[in-house]
């Protein structure tokens, strides 16, 4: 699938040194392998994050589960399968009333992606446009015009007698009209249903979505470079209190990416690599997912958006957009079929809103096979690390068995690791190739290019 012939090439960095936990925010109990990635197909960067590992840039780390303080365990969401949870649907009935009316809720939501939890307030006037107001009670006090309010428990009595009446009127009806057959009417309403549910052909606000690749060569990620670099340092500053000079990472993120784009006969109209989802309101990009698409899945990589929006979830609104969206490429690449979140580390509560995307899998970081996450958490409730397959036999189908055959590149020359180490007699490093072979596994190992000084 590799476009012309292209190779991945990485450099292996081990993984002794402890670093501080964004989790738990122990000084130096978090613990992964890293490797940086000059470049890399959508293959092997599929082959790498089934075995565990995850792109931040370029670096490409993979944490050492049996021994950091907050195991992080790789998820999938079945997208085909994937229906919206109660949660789901108000967050995109929320969206909705936002679009359409302009009504703004300020209540703090948890959202959908991590560290995301914000309180809505007013959005300021002048880098975007018109000031959007919400929709607030009186500060004044109760209005007289509205009825008094009345008990929960008369309100809950009514209903109940309310239900009992309408269900003595269907019996009534279904004994003189038998019940016609169930139609397509009938059945659940979709993701997409709900996302575009209730909105009128002239909404207050326009929202659009767009997919641009991460590539200057790229005309629409070029004229929106600038907008969406600004929009990742407002965001990271307020959300992350991230200092001016530090926004400067912002260039990881935003086009730092190993991932070579391609093309297959059988693979989605726009390709696979890294892209740009952008979300722009009323000509304002508001906010910007990151994504890989690859031939298996599309992968959310991070999510900033406009902070003045936090109080609409965005981040539960652009995960239920991305598994739509992964949908949509499935009808295109039959095999394209899954949306993974990122990792799930369940000793975090504020991280286990992934699990809430069912149906979902956790990878076990031991035999690499897939494991329904519903089966996962008794055993995560009682150890933070857990072998997740309950199969005692199971082990890992591609793991390392042969060191000769690994290819490294070494003074611009591509060779196994037997010619290599031939070359270079008294070598020393054959532990560290031997490691790094046993964490990408015997596939990887035989296509991906580890550089040798």
């Amino acid at each position: 699938m590799a476009a012309g012939g292209s190779l991945s090439i990485v450099e292996y960095f081990g993984g002794d040194d402890g670093y501080r936990c964004g989790y738990c925010k122990h000084e130096n109990g978090n613990f992964s392998h890293g490797m940086w990635s000059h470049t890399m197909t959508v293959q092997d960067y599929q082959d790498l994050i089934d075995r565990g590992w995850r792109r931040s840039g370029k670096y490409v780390y993979k944490p050492i589960m049996n021994k950091t303080c907050c195991p992080q365990y790789t998820i999938r969401c079945h997208a085909l399968n994937f229906h919206p949870s109660k949660t789901h649907k108000k967050t995109l009935k929320k969206v909705n009333r936002f679009l359409s009316k302009g009504e703004m809720p300020v209540e703090k939501h948890d959202e959908g992606h991590e560290g995301e939890q914000r309180t809505g307030h007013q959005l300021a006037g002048g880098d975007l446009g018109p000031t959007f107001t919400h929709q607030c009670q009186d500060p004044h006090g109760a209005d007289p015009n509205r009825p008094l309010c009345r008990k929960a428990k008369d309100l809950r009595k009514e209903r109940r007698l309310q239900k009992e009446q309408q269900k003595q009127q269907e019996a009534v009806s279904s004994s003189v009209n038998p019940a016609p057959s169930k139609s397509a009417s009938n059945q659940p309403k979709s993701l997409e249903g709900f996302i575009t549910e209730s909105l009128p052909s002239d909404p207050l606000h326009r929202l659009e979505v767009r997919l641009v690749p991460v590539s200057f060569e790229d005309p629409d990620f070029l004229a929106s470079y600038e907008e969406s670099a600004a929009l990742y340092a407002r965001y990271q500053m307020t959300v992350h209190g991230d200092a001016p000079y530090e926004c400067g990472e912002s260039q990881r993120f935003l086009c730092d990416s190993p991932l070579e784009a391609e093309t297959a006969p059988d693979g989605p109209d726009v390709g696979y690599g890294s892209f740009h989802q952008q979300y722009w309101l009323d000509g304002t990009i508001v906010a910007v997912g990151v994504l890989d698409i690859l031939p298996s899945c599309v992968s959310s990589v991070y999510l900033y958006y406009h902070p003045d929006f936090s109080s609409l979830s965005l981040g539960t609104y652009s995960a239920l957009r991305e598994i739509a969206f992964t949908r949509q490429l499935q009808q295109q690449s039959p095999k394209l079929s899954y949306y993974y979140l990122g990792f799930y580390v369940h000793s975090c509560p504020k991280m286990r809103y992934k699990g809430q995307y069912r149906p979902s899998d956790l990878l076990c970081p031991e035999t690499y096979t897939w494991v329904p996450i519903e089966r996962c958490i008794p055993r995560l409730d009682i150890s933070a690390y857990s072998r997740l397959n309950e199969n005692a036999q199971a082990g890992d189908a591609r793991a390392l068995k042969e060191l000769s055959r690994v290819l490294v590149l070494h003074r611009r020359t591509v060779m196994p690791y037997a010619a290599y180490a031939r070359k270079r007699k008294g070598s020393n490093d054959e532990k560290e190739v031997e490691q790094y072979a046993s964490l990408v596994g015997q596939t990887c190992a035989e296509r991906i290019l580890l550089y040798r000084a």
